[in-house]
C-alpha cells in the first residue's frame, strides 16, 4: 500500500524556491556591476508585474476583505519594498556570501514569531533539524575564502539583518493570507505593490538610467523578474498553505549552500573540505526536521528487515 506524505510536493516546492533565491545572489551582484541598484530592482518588479497581467481574468474573481486589506499592506510593505530596499543596501556594501550567511537567521526568527502570533508549537525534531541546519549553513558560509570585495562589511551585514527582519514580517503575514486568498494572487499583488513602490526611485533620487542594454545585466533583471520574484515567491507562498511556519523556514538555510554551489560552477570557485561538511550537516538537518523523514526511515527499515 503505498503511504501519502502530504508534506512531500510542498517541501519540493520549498527547495526549488530556496535554489532559485540562492541564485538571485549572483544575479542582483552581476547585475549591480553595470546597473544602478534600483534600476535592477524596479526591472524584476516589471518584468513579474507584466507577466502576471496574463492571470488577470483568473483573479477578477477575488475579492479582498475589508478586514484583511490592513494585512495586504504590511504584507507588500515589508516584502518586497522594504526587504528589497534593504538587500540592495547590503550587497553594496558586503559580499554575496555573507549576506546568505545572514540568512541562516532568518528560521530562527521565524519560529519565534510563529509561535508568539501563530500559536505554532515546535517539536524537538525541528528544533534540532533547525539548529542542525543553521550550524551547517554556518560552517559552508565561514568555510571559504571570499573573493568578491565587501567595502563595509559590518554595515552591509546589518542591512542584510534588517531584510530578515522583514522577511520575517512577510512570512507570517502570508501565512494568515494564504488561509483565503490563493498563492499565486498574493505573490502578484507583491509585484504589482513593489513596482509602484520603486517607481519614484528612479527620478526622486536622480538614478542613472542605463544607456544601452547590456547582455549580462538585462538577462540578470529578467531572470530576477520571471524566474525569481514570479516561481519562487509563488512555490515559497504555495508550500505555507500546507505547511507550518516553523517548518517550511528550515529550509530558508538551503539558500548558502545553494549560493555556493552555483559560484563553484559559474564563477569558478572551489570548495574546501570545511565547506562539503558544512553542505551535508545543512542538508542533514533540513530532512531531520520534516515529518516525512521519520516515515520514511522506519518504513526502509522496516522493510529490511522483514527481507
Amino acid at each position: 500500500m503505498r503511504r501519502h506524505h502530504p508534506h512531500l510536493l510542498p517541501s519540493l516546492s520549498l527547495i526549488l524556491a530556496m535554489f532559485l533565491w540562492g541564485s538571485s545572489f549572483i544575479a542582483m551582484k552581476l547585475a549591480f556591476q553595470d546597473y544602478h541598484p534600483m534600476v535592477v530592482i524596479f526591472g524584476r518588479m516589471l518584468v513579474a508585474s507584466l507577466a502576471f497581467l496574463c492571470f488577470l481574468p483568473q483573479f477578477r474573481t477575488i475579492r479582498i476583505r475589508r478586514q484583511e486589506r490592513y494585512l495586504f499592506v504590511i504584507m507588500a510593505l515589508s516584502e518586497p519594498c522594504f526587504y528589497f530596499f534593504f538587500e540592495a543596501l547590503a550587497l553594496q556594501n558586503t559580499s554575496a556570501a555573507q549576506a546568505a550567511l545572514i540568512t541562516t537567521m532568518l528560521p530562527l526568527l521565524i519560529t519565534i514569531a510563529s509561535v508568539c502570533f501563530l500559536g505554532e508549537r515546535s517539536s524537538r525534531q525541528t528544533v534540532i533539524g533547525l539548529f542542525l541546519a543553521m550550524g551547517g549553513a554556518i560552517i559552508l558560509s565561514l568555510g571559504g575564502e571570499a573573493n568578491i570585495q565587501a567595502p563595509s562589511p559590518l554595515l552591509g551585514n546589518f542591512y542584510e539583518f534588517m531584510s530578515m527582519i522583514c522577511a520575517t514580517v512577510y512570512t507570517i503575514t502570508i501565512k494568515r493570507l494564504t488561509v483565503h486568498y490563493p498563492p499565486l494572487f498574493l505573490t502578484a499583488i507583491q509585484a504589482w505593490v513593489g513596482t509602484l513602490f520603486f517607481a519614484p526611485f528612479l527620478t526622486l533620487s536622480q538614478v542613472p538610467l542605463p544607456h544601452s542594454f547590456l547582455l549580462v545585466p538585462m538577462s540578470a533583471i529578467l531572470y530576477l523578474g520571471l524566474a525569481v520574484t514570479l516561481v519562487a515567491y509563488s512555490l515559497y507562498n504555495f508550500a505555507l498553505t500546507h505547511m507550518e511556519v516553523s517548518k517550511s523556514s528550515i529550509f530558508i538555510t538551503l539558500i548558502p549552500l545553494f549560493t555556493l554551489l552555483l559560484s563553484r560552477f559559474l564563477l569558478q570557485e572551489s570548495f574546501t573540505l570545511l565547506q562539503y561538511i558544512g553542505g551535508f550537516t545543512l542538508f542533514s538537518g533540513v530532512i531531520v526536521s520534516q515529518d516525512f523523514f521519520y516515515p520514511l526511515a522506519k518504513g526502509f527499515f522496516s522493510d529490511r528487515k522483514n527481507r
